[in-house]
């Protein structure tokens, strides 16, 4: 059975920092590109990030500079650095094991004063 949890989130001022974590278990992890999306209110969810197997990152460009995405092939894990961070990317985040139909059930991120 296969199985994505995120966790990490929550309510950080303007220009602060959050680091997301993702742990999908039930497959062969390493094999995998994962990914991060979020979805804002009344907005459709987004790609943030993408690491493949390899290691080889790619970002949307509202995050470029900002979010960094790394993996843990031995734990298991993929995490999302945010700093810099904007009221704009308030949004529930979600991690995907990429190409398949596996995803967590998200973590809320606010970003407010």
């Amino acid at each position: 059975q296969v199985q994505v949890v995120e966790s990490g989130g929550g309510l950080v001022q303007p220009g602060g920092s959050l680091k997301l974590s993702c742990t999908a278990s039930g497959i062969t992890f390493s094999i995998y590109a994962m990914g991060w999306y979020r979805q804002a209110p009344g907005k459709q969810r987004e790609v943030v990030a993408k690491i493949t197997r390899g290691g080889t990152t790619d970002y949307a460009d509202y995050v470029k500079g900002r979010f960094t995405i790394s993996r843990d092939n031995a734990k298991k894990m993929v995490y999302l650095q945010m700093n810099s961070l904007e009221p704009e990317d308030t949004a529930v985040y979600y991690c995907h094991i990429w190409n398949t139909i596996y995803w967590g059930q998200g973590t809320h991120v606010t970003v407010s004063s």
